[in-house]
């Protein structure tokens, strides 16, 4: 069973194409009209093992605000989608990265319900070239409301302001995977109420 999703998504502020292999390698091609984020989602399939397409265009001249929102509610949905009634998989997953000076952390719970926790006050008005920092809250959360899922962020320590977006991209990558992951033991689904999906 290849555990794998399709989304379009088209607005009349995004045009968005993305497809997404759970249990991949880490192939990517990634294409939006915001470069460094470019380089975010690439971080995302290499550490979380995704084979990832994301081919993008949005009102940049705007603000890449509407791109990366959008861009994150499509990776949610394709989560969501791939992982079908979440029979099998380990739920749970966290991750603790550093990244030089900096130290992040990431927990999820494949749960069925949308609940996001982020705490990065380090990053609020900092930029990386010409990318808002404070759009990484847009993204994660967008994900979280159509993957349907836990998502807790933190930033326990920085200075490098690219260093700890980064970390936190990578956290994300490796939690998400650990939780997608499909685990011999578990048999159904991973709740006592049975079901993740309702």
């Amino acid at each position: 069973m290849t555990r794998r999703a399709t989304i379009k998504r088209k607005t009349a502020e995004t045009d968005i194409a993305l497809s997404l292999v759970l249990d991949g390698t880490g192939q990517r091609r990634i294409q939006t009209p915001v470069p460094f984020f470019n380089h975010m989602l690439e971080a995302v399939a290499r550490h979380g093992l995704y084979d990832l397409d994301v081919q993008a265009t949005g009102d940049v001249e705007v603000d890449a605000h509407h791109t990366v929102e959008d861009v994150g509610i499509c990776l949610g949905q394709a989560f969501r989608e791939a992982l079908g009634d979440r029979a099998g998989i380990t739920r749970y997953g966290d991750a603790v990265i550093p990244m030089d000076e900096a130290l992040v952390s990431a927990a999820v719970d494949f749960s069925g319900r949308a609940a996001f926790v982020y705490r990065a006050d380090a990053l609020k008005g900092r930029w990386v070239g010409n990318f808002d920092l404070e759009l990484g809250r847009e993204f994660f959360g967008g994900f979280v409301s159509t993957a349907l899922c836990n998502l807790h962020l933190e930033v326990r320590y920085g200075e490098n302001a690219h260093h700890m977006i980064e970390a936190l991209f990578k956290a994300f990558a490796r939690a998400t995977s650990s939780a997608a992951r499909l685990d011999p033991r578990v048999v159904g689904v991973p709740s006592t109420k049975g079901t993740l999906t309702a």
